[in-house]
Formats: structure tokens, C-alpha cells, sequence
């Protein structure tokens, strides 16, 4: 249980940390740069927020094994999948096929590798 409590809470900080900075990147950033610049404004702060998580949860919470980090990451980065997924059909009223092919574009490619990095934050920051 320690694994999916540590998912759990790395994924509700950056995931609340992200809705703000999306908000702000859809509303008045990429208007203004346009998508991909936008995206790639965001991108070192939300990774930056996360190494500082993922370090920050090593030392207070640590888990047993790099193995058990990785583990984290990956919850966290399906749930974190899950709930994008759920948002864009509430909010914007997106399947998901429309969900998937604005992953295909260049701004959402750059936004999954930083999803990806996200995954695997919690078990570089591991520690013995």
C-alpha cells in the first residue's frame, strides 16, 4: 500500500499544480506563442515541480526499492493519463479519439514526453 499512497500523492500535487498551469497556458500563453511554445514554457516547471516532489516524497516517504519508486511513477502516470482523458470529455466535451490525436500533434508529443519524465521521476529520485 505504501506505493499507491505514494502515486496517489505525487499525482494529486503535480496534477493540481498542472490544472493551474494548463489554465493559464490555454487561456493567455498559447494565444499569445502559440501551442507548441506554450507548452514548452510549461514544461521545466511543471518537471521542475515534480523532481522537487519525487526527491521530497524519497526522503519522507521512501519506499523499499528503486523497483517500488518505478511502480509509483508508472500509477501515477496512468491515473494521471485518466484522468486528462476524463477532463477533456467534461470540460470540452473531447473523445477520445479527439484526446489521442491532439497527442499526435507536436505540442501534445512534447507534453507526453514531459508525462513520460513524470513517470520516471520517483525512481531516479530514489534513494537507499
Amino acid at each position: 500500500m505504501p506505493v499507491l499512497r505514494h502515486a496517489l500523492i505525487y499525482l494529486a500535487a503535480i496534477f493540481a499544480l498542472g490544472f493551474v498551469l494548463g489554465t493559464v497556458r490555454t487561456l493567455w500563453l498559447a494565444p499569445a506563442v502559440g501551442h507548441l511554445a506554450a507548452v514548452a514554457l510549461e514544461l521545466p516547471v511543471m518537471l521542475g515541480a515534480s523532481w522537487w516532489l519525487a526527491r521530497r516524497l524519497a526522503a519522507r516517504r521512501p519506499l523499499p526499492s528503486r523497483r517500488a519508486a518505478l511502480l509509483a511513477g508508472l500509477i501515477a502516470f496512468v491515473l494521471l493519463m485518466a484522468l486528462e482523458l476524463a477532463l477533456g470529455m467534461a470540460l470540452f466535451g473531447q473523445g477520445a479519439r479527439a484526446w489521442l490525436a491532439a497527442l499526435a500533434t507536436p505540442a501534445g508529443a512534447l507534453g507526453l514526453a514531459g508525462q513520460a519524465l513524470f513517470a520516471l521521476l520517483p525512481a531516479l529520485a530514489w534513494r537507499r
